[in-house]
């Protein structure tokens, strides 16, 4: 299934900069920090999805699938702007 390969490389892309960025954490201003605890409950709650995506059927896999890719690109927006605040 090529959503299942794309949302794979995606979560492996989101996990480095999220490890990348954890790393650089006391360098940011109040402003980057509170972007990195939004983007934090997202990556929870993208982690749920994904893992709901294998259990989902097929139908609902679409539509599971689709909200995961989601908010992952918005997930890889936010730790753009976590790190411009670098």
């Amino acid at each position: 299934m090529e959503l299942r390969g794309d949302l794979e490389k995606l979560a492996e892309s989101l996990k480095q900069q999220r490890d990348e960025l954890q790393l650089k954490m006391h360098l940011l201003n109040l402003e980057a920090r509170e972007e990195w605890e939004k983007a934090e409950q997202n990556w929870q709650h993208f982690q749920t999805k994904a893992e709901e995506l294998g259990t989902a059927g097929a139908e609902a896999s679409k539509d599971v699938g689709a909200a995961v890719k989601l908010l992952g690109e918005e997930l890889r927006h936010a730790y753009e702007r976590v790190r411009k605040s670098l």
